[in-house]
């Protein structure tokens, strides 16, 4: 045949496909920012208008109207299944923001109130000749006395717990394990003036000893053990096995395996444990007044005669309610954070100076 072959159908023209709900457009990647930005500016009008004088209102009316014009968005350019995703991820975004705004806005009180009376005269001053209503001394007796109270309850709760925790992973599998762990879990929730009141009934009136920053450790101790069992048992037991059976294979005792396999590759975890214990009873007030006392001069032996520390120093200033007291309290809460945050970036250095090295 010298003729080609041709279709005769009739040609269709390409038809365009109709938007469904996978086609549709999406949302720009600023539209989060500028709907956060129309919330906050609609929020305090609204705030304005009604005469709301509570910033919280105005932040959580923000919020809603953020969550809610998000959604609305989102269902009408993009579609139905995008936006309940939007509004669970704008749900997550608020959550986030007004658990941090609390921190933030504590902070920055802190420093700002802080910073105008912080120097180093108060740092290495204390209050003896100074009366609360004027203006100078410092904190360095609570300074020191903070210090030495949380270094000895270190040096009492540590190792106990330490070997608490790793008798429970390592050995305890009957009634007494059970036991000890039931007591940790009650002690966890002791409240610090029940320590110390223990404190108080046997070491000060049963044995007759008197006010001492020793006392007010051993209070301190109590609090500190169950966290730091709690939080080294854990990281004990995210030690994975294979390393355990790999040393017991070689024929190393039990007891070595733990210290030179099992401590080392979860020392990190065990020193940020350690700090957030030494954090929990860092601002301690209640087994302080109980049985340190306080005191306006410096007294370096935590074994004999009162002493301070910063949650009590603080507590003093802030009842005088004068200004100069005032602007102390700050100060020495500013000193407060401040030492708690270089004890945790020491601990962090630690845990990774002492971490097992993986790479070669």
């Amino acid at each position: 045949m010298s003729h080609a072959l041709q279709d005769q159908r009739p040609s269709r023209a390409p038809r365009s496909a109709a938007p469904t709900s996978l086609t549709r457009g999406g949302l720009p990647r600023w539209a989060p920012a500028g709907i956060a930005v129309l919330s906050i500016a609609l929020g305090s009008g609204i705030g304005v208008v009604f005469d709301l004088h509570s910033k919280i209102q105005w932040g959580l009316i923000a919020a809603l109207l953020f969550v809610a014009i998000t959604y609305t968005a989102s269902a009408v350019i993009e579609n139905r299944r995008q936006a309940k995703d939007r509004i669970a991820t704008s749900v997550v975004w608020v959550s986030f923001v007004l658990a941090v705004i609390p921190l933030l806005s504590l902070i920055w009180t802190t420093i700002s109130r802080g910073i105008e009376v912080f120097s180093a005269d108060f740092l290495s001053h204390s209050m003896n000749g100074v009366t609360s209503f004027e203006e100078g001394g410092g904190v360095y007796h609570a300074l020191l006395g903070t210090i030495e109270q949380i270094a000895l309850a270190t040096l009492i709760a540590a190792p106990i717990g330490l070997l608490t925790a790793v008798y429970l992973v390592e050995y305890g599998k009957g009634t007494l394990a059970k036991a000890v762990t039931f007591f940790v879990d009650v002690m966890t929730g002791i409240p610090s003036i029940v320590a110390g009141l223990f404190i108080l009934t046997t070491w000060n009136l049963a044995l007759g000893f008197g006010p001492s920053g020793f006392a007010g450790a051993m209070a301190l101790s109590i609090l500190m053990m169950p966290v730091v069992v709690r939080s080294t048992e854990e990281m004990l037991k995210l030690v994975p096995n294979e390393l355990r059976e790999a040393a017991l294979a070689l024929g190393v005792p039990k007891w070595r395996v733990i210290l030179k396999v099992v401590l080392p590759t979860a020392i990190g975890g065990i020193a940020t444990g350690l700090m957030l214990a030494v954090a929990r009873i860092a601002g301690e007030t209640a087994p302080i007044m109980l049985l340190v006392f306080g005191t306006q001069l410096i007294n370096g032996n935590p074994f004999e005669g009162a002493q301070s520390s910063l949650p009590l120093y603080i507590w003093e200033q802030y009842k005088v309610g004068s200004d100069a007291s005032y602007d102390r309290a700050w100060a020495a809460a500013l000193v407060l954070i401040a030492f708690v945050m270089i004890l945790n970036l020491v601990a962090r250095g630690i845990a990774r100076w002492k971490a097992p090295k993986t790479g070669r």
